[in-house]
């Protein structure tokens, strides 16, 4: 095959050829016969890949360097920012952990509970992994050499194969950098030496992001395991909270004798021996209690998997068909230049497209109301119905703010109001999964043609559905409370839904991301404080909801055991006060959002 005359006039450019660019995967099939096919477009004879990458080399030359220096840069930036606010945090954050690992029973509930964190957590790992690899993936190749180099004659695995080499690299310095600072937590606690426990958290730090990688690859390479990864990430969400509430059984029971310690042995066991996750916790494991037979012997099974699935994984990255490349270049191209621009929102429904990948979800209906009434809080309840990952999603974060509300009202103090917010905060996710409805209008103000409504009426009613079934979840998480002799949380718990919706749908009316808040100039000894007014103004709604409902329920001592009758007057009065106080904030900003339009 002749070369082309490059740009400069100089350089022998391949020509590009014909290549199919993925016929075959749209009917199920694997990536191998869509490589088969790839293959077959052209011979070896007319091979181009070194001067293809050679010219490749030669012409990104002048950019290197620049890209160096700007990658100096961040590094010098982030270097100062870990140095001035992290040092400080970190010794606190050692002092604390001092006083913690002093304290007998703390130090015995910790090391009950070591065990099924760190299953969690290397669970926690693979699905993240398995889930990133649906829209983005281990093996990320920008546009440009989508468009160009992957359309000549040259061997994918060349270009594919770096990709995926970088990728692993990196995860797997993040994973050494986890293995150190765990080993650093070992010795704060007085477990044991540094030595010995960096040399046994090291085969988890390497070990399981290379697993994780190779993963992500078979997810991002074959269609069938994509299908599996989004059938059983629900599956694999209820494990992980599984989990979650095995770690916090174990940290509460009593003693090593008991039936309880028996049940939780036997789990411990069984998930020690189930995988890698479990073979990768062991010497972790053995360096924190020294008593966990076998461990070697789980050390040499993971290195072993890890080394077959990273050879395969290598083997394989060159067959990733052209298309997924594609569409994940794209993704991940709106992504990074909507993030740039500071629009999150527009970045979360980029990710949310490339996972959904087209499925359409289930055709159930409700029957239709006979007022017009009642058409809104109809749609909404549909969408819920057609989409019940966000009705799970927000039950989910919904239990989460009720156990940590739980934790609340054993404390005192500051410590009670610290939690107290931390469980209204995560309320306040799974409320605001129940608005979309009212996003989705907002974001396009062209989509409320529909409405025989006002947009202002409009987004009013948005709030209908998700305060009530906020209320009935928070009503569900109350029982376990009402049933041990906190039957107060049956009225506390859904009175915090309705400011929740409220201020749910205040967000979504915000309007466009004021990005000059960010270069006000407002400088101080700390540095510009800019971004802190921007992400002020960003989460007004939901800073504003806790920091009140905070106030409301801790300041008031109706969490207080024996409070009277009279202590519910002010949070209820509260959540009313604020809820009016958000729906005329709505109000206003539906005004100025439809000022332009105007």
């Amino acid at each position: 095959m002749d070369g082309e005359t490059g740009e400069d006039g100089n350089d022998s450019v391949p020509a590009p050829v014909a290549a199919p660019d993925d016929a075959g995967p749209c009917d199920g099939a694997d990536a191998d016969d869509d490589q088969a096919d790839a293959d077959a477009a052209w011979s070896p004879e007319y091979d181009r890949t070194r001067e293809t990458l050679r010219w490749l080399r030669d012409k990104r030359r002048a950019h290197r360097g620049q890209r160096n220096r700007d990658l100096a840069v961040t590094a010098y930036g982030l270097l100062l920012l870990g140095v001035g606010y992290g040092s400080t945090l970190g010794y606190r954050f050692a002092q604390r952990l001092g006083h913690l690992a002093a304290d007998d029973h703390t130090s015995e509930a910790t090391g009950r509970a070591l065990s099924a964190v760190l299953v969690l957590l290397a669970c926690g790992l693979a699905v993240l992994a398995a889930r990133d690899a649906l829209w983005r993936g281990p093996v990320l190749v920008p546009r440009p050499d989508l468009s160009w180099p992957l359309a000549q004659p040259v061997r994918r695995d060349r270009l594919l194969r770096p990709a995926f080499r970088l990728t692993t690299a990196l995860m797997t310095v993040g994973g050494v950098l986890c293995a150190v600072g765990g080993a650093v937590l070992l010795r704060l606690t007085g477990t044991t030496a540094l030595g010995p426990a960096l040399a046994l958290c090291m085969p988890a730090g390497v070990c399981l992001p290379l697993l994780a990688a190779a993963l992500a690859l078979q997810v991002e390479r074959r269609l069938s395991w994509a299908r599996r990864v989004r059938t059983l990430t629900p599956y694999a969400v209820l494990l992980l909270i599984a989990l979650a509430g095995q770690a916090a059984w174990a940290a509460a029971s009593g003693g090593p004798a008991g039936g309880q310690r028996a049940v939780l042995r036997v789990l411990e066991t069984a998930e020690l021996w189930s995988g890698p996750w479990g073979w990768a916790v062991q010497p972790i494991l053995h360096a924190s209690s020294g008593h966990v037979p076998g461990w070697s012997m789980a050390t040499a099974l993971l290195a072993v998997v890890t080394a077959a699935a990273v050879v395969h994984a290598d083997r394989t990255a060159g067959t990733i068909p052209t298309r997924r490349l594609r569409a994940r270049a794209a993704t991940a191209a709106t992504v990074a230049s909507v993030l740039w621009s500071v629009e999150p929102r527009a970045a979360k429904l980029a990710v949310a497209e490339a996972l959904a990948d087209g499925a359409s979800g289930t055709r159930r209906r409700l029957p239709a109301p006979r007022s017009r009434r009642l058409v809104v809080a109809w749609r909404d309840a549909v969408a819920l119905l057609r989409g019940p990952g966000r009705l799970v999603g927000a039950a989910l974060w919904i239990a989460a703010g009720a156990g940590a509300a739980s934790v609340a009202v054993a404390l005192e103090g500051a410590a009670r109001l610290v939690v107290l917010a931390v469980a209204l905060a995560l309320g306040w996710f799974g409320v605001g999964r129940l608005a979309e409805t009212a996003r989705l209008e907002a974001d396009d103000l062209r989509r409320s043609s529909w409405s025989p409504f006002r947009f202002r009426g409009l987004m009013f009613q948005h709030a209908l559905v998700p305060a009530a079934l906020g209320a009935v979840l928070t009503t569900l998480a109350a029982v376990p409370f009402a049933l041990y002799g906190g039957e107060r949380a049956l009225l506390l718990m859904p009175l915090c839904a309705p400011p929740f919706a409220a201020a749910a749908v205040l967000a979504a009316v915000r309007g466009p991301v004021r990005t000059e808040l960010m270069s006000l100039g407002l400088v101080t000894p700390a540095g510009d404080a800019s971004a802190f007014v921007f992400l002020f103004w960003y989460a007004a709604p939901f800073l504003t909801t806790v920091t009140v409902l905070t106030a409301g329920l801790g300041t008031s001592g109706v969490l207080d055991p024996g409070a009277p009758a009279e202590a519910f007057l002010r949070p209820v009065m509260t959540a009313l006060t604020l809820t009016s106080g958000l729906l005329f904030a709505t109000a206003r900003r539906v005004k100025k959002l439809l000022r332009p339009a105007v």
